[in-house]
């Protein structure tokens, strides 16, 4: 599936005009002068229109700034709000170039999608045509074979290689495929699936509710395309104006909708009815779970950030917690913290991926046992602020830390070595954490609402849902399945689980395996005639290295317990607490991983035709998880070596 319709890269912009221009003039008034300099050579609109320019000097934006001065008089007249850009070049790692090729009618799109202004139909179209809906056909060609539109389908990392397959990429080349020749596909409701313009085709990132995206299911399954999978928006946002649409006029949408909230409640009834009708729909299909396996789950749970609410009625208004103003009972939106703030000045440059759960990349990328990366540790370990939901005094902003000793446990340690952050701070999930600087050095502000009310620590209605953080709430979320071969129990809290046993399970209900060993096990506790001799034990087993190796295990936050000690202790003097229990971590990491790559291979080959595992070796393997697990408890319990 693309995921961007990116052909090309621009050395600056592309902005807009701020402001009609005149045949003759030299100076362009734009929206944005950022990445402009004196001597490039820029493009001001389109088509026949376009035409090329040189900087002579950059200015200030907006129609009432002093905007670009050109070398030479514009040859055309422009109008308010049309295309200015630098250079521009082939995106060699963009969707449009990988999949289609430079030059071809395809790529040409999206080149001009991306020229067009923001928030336009043609700044959609590629967006619409190219991107989120996809078929991969299978080796035999299948639906792909009636399509002349159908290209290659690339996967260059699969092992082995993956050659001879062919994938319709984009809404413009299957709706025709699934539909008849028709060029757009209907919703649960009977209405076209169209973009925010009318445009048929993909309607965006946060356009496809359970009507959209089931709509699309059951056509491609009536269409004959055995394998589907949807992915629908969440449904306490209120994702109105959301991209690609005009932004709203009033500055109100999108926004966050708290529990009770009516718009929020209507989604979920109108969800409730997509699922109804798409479920009619299938059984007069003769698609039914007496023949088709039907699994449903969300990505993650998440955190509500906000007040309390008896009749469901939320202040979406900012609160500038700076400031001291006292937020209403009924508040709602994300405490938006810049993390410099809140720590002592004279901190190392770093960066973060701006989150509840921030990675903190310093630069340099310093030993873990730096002097100066260790103090930024012990300051963000202290930080405090104040966050409403909890108390009008301030309290820790992080709940866990955890450094590349901590992260490998967590598997947060790839073969790329520049993407393991310096440090990660897992944070109190009622903020949206951030850290960037001004020009000169200092803590930027937010806007709250205004750049006449700017604050550090400001609630921001417009997000209110957080998630990737090490919180209870975040990591329990739910997992349907139906199907043959699956028991009926009805809801159930009994079986611990997470997302990397849906696709084993899958496959073994499917009598399917792969070509690669998986990271999860078959959830036994959900399927019917699991034959095995040793399946209880094994099934224990498989419970025992989840707890060992999940990332939401009870291992690994007993190390997140341990690691959060250990990155707050110490002094620049004396920082042999820190030492000891990172040795002791990284040893604990090291037996986790040796054992629960055997607990692997037996867990794979017992459900995928492997050899089966004696019920010695099954009980030698879970007596020494159990074991791990002590050696994980009194270490995250004591924190200290």
């Amino acid at each position: 599936m693309l995921e961007n319709n990116n052909s090309i890269v621009f050395g600056a912009g592309p902005t807009v005009t701020a402001a009609a221009a005149n045949a003759g003039d030299t100076n362009v008034k734009v929206a944005s002068v950022s990445g402009f300099t004196v001597g490039m050579h820029v493009t001001i609109d389109t088509g026949a229109n376009a035409e090329s320019k040189v900087i002579q000097n950059v200015g200030t934006p907006g129609a009432g700034g002093t905007g670009i001065t050109l070398t030479t008089a514009l040859a055309n007249a422009h109008a308010n709000g049309v295309p200015f850009y630098g250079p521009t070049a082939t995106d060699p790692t963009g969707d449009m170039t990988k999949v289609f090729g430079e030059g071809s009618p395809e790529w040409q799109e999206g080149r001009e999608s991306q020229i067009a202004p923001f928030a336009t139909a043609a700044r959609a179209k590629a967006l619409t045509d190219f991107v989120g809906i996809t078929i991969h056909c299978g080796a035999d060609g299948g639906i792909c074979d009636d399509s002349a539109d159908a290209k290659p389908d690339q996967l260059p990392d699969e092992p082995g290689g993956y050659s001879g397959f062919e994938g319709l990429f984009g809404a413009k080349y299957v709706d025709p495929a699934i539909n008849d020749g028709s060029v757009s596909v209907d919703d649960t409701n009977g209405d076209p699936i169209t973009d925010p313009f009318g445009q048929p085709g993909f309607p965006g990132f946060d356009g496809m509710p359970a009507n959209v995206t089931l709509g699309y299911v059951a056509q491609m399954q009536e269409a004959g395309v055995p394998v589907t999978f949807g992915y629908i928006s969440d449904a306490h946002d209120n994702h109105q104006h959301a991209f690609p649409a005009p932004p709203d006029p009033n500055g109100v949408f999108p926004r966050a909708s708290g529990p009770g909230e009516s718009d929020y409640v209507q989604t979920l009834h109108e969800y409730d009815q997509a699922f109804a009708t798409f479920f009619a729909r299938l059984q007069r299909d003769g698609i039914t779970k007496q023949n088709t396996l039907f699994v449903l789950t969300a990505d993650e749970n998440d955190h509500f950030a906000g007040g309390s609410s008896s009749d469901g009625t939320w202040s979406h208004t900012f609160c500038n917690v700076d400031a001291g103003q006292q937020c209403p009972a009924n508040q709602i939106g994300e405490v938006n913290a810049n993390l410099l703030s809140l720590i002592p000045s004279g901190a190392p440059s770093f960066s973060v991926h701006n989150d509840s759960a921030p990675t903190v990349y310093v630069n340099g990328d310093p030993a873990r046992t730096d002097a100066t990366l260790r103090k930024l540790e012990r300051d963000v370990a202290a930080a405090k602020a104040i966050d409403p939901y909890q108390s009008s005094s301030a309290t820790p902003v992080a709940l866990y830390l955890a450094d590349k000793v901590g992260e490998k446990t967590l598997h947060m340690v790839t073969a790329d070595p520049q993407r393991t952050p310096s440090f990660t701070l897992f944070g109190n999930p009622d903020y949206f954490l951030t850290a960037g600087r001004t020009g000169g050095g200092a803590p930027t502000k937010f806007n709250c609402p205004d750049s006449a009310h700017q604050a550090f620590v400001c609630i921001d209605y417009h997000f209110a849902w957080s998630h990737g953080d090490a919180t209870e709430d975040i990591g329990r979320t739910w997992l349907g399945l139906a199907g043959p071969g699956v028991k009926h129990l009805g809801l159930t809290s009994q079986v611990w689980s997470d997302h990397t046993d849906i696709q084993p399970t899958i496959l073994s209900l499917l009598d399917l395996k792969d070509s690669y060993q998986t990271d999860g096990r078959v959830l036994n506790e959900f399927l019917e005639n699991r034959g095995n001799p040793n399946g209880t034990d094994l099934t224990e087993l498989g419970s025992i290295y989840k707890q060992i190796d999940a990332p939401f295990g009870q291992l690994s936050f007993d190390v997140l317990a341990a690691s959060t000690r250990a990155l707050a202790s110490g002094s620049t003097a004396d920082d042999s607490a820190y030492n000891a229990i990172s040795d002791r971590i990284a040893a604990l990491t090291a037996d986790r991983n040796a054992l629960a790559g055997q607990m692997r291979d037996v867990l794979n080959a017992a459900a995928f035709g492997g050899p089966q595992p004696s019920q010695q070796q099954v009980d030698d393997l879970a007596w020494q998880g159990r074991t791990l697990l002590m050696r994980a408890h009194e270490l995250g319990a004591a924190g200290s070596p």
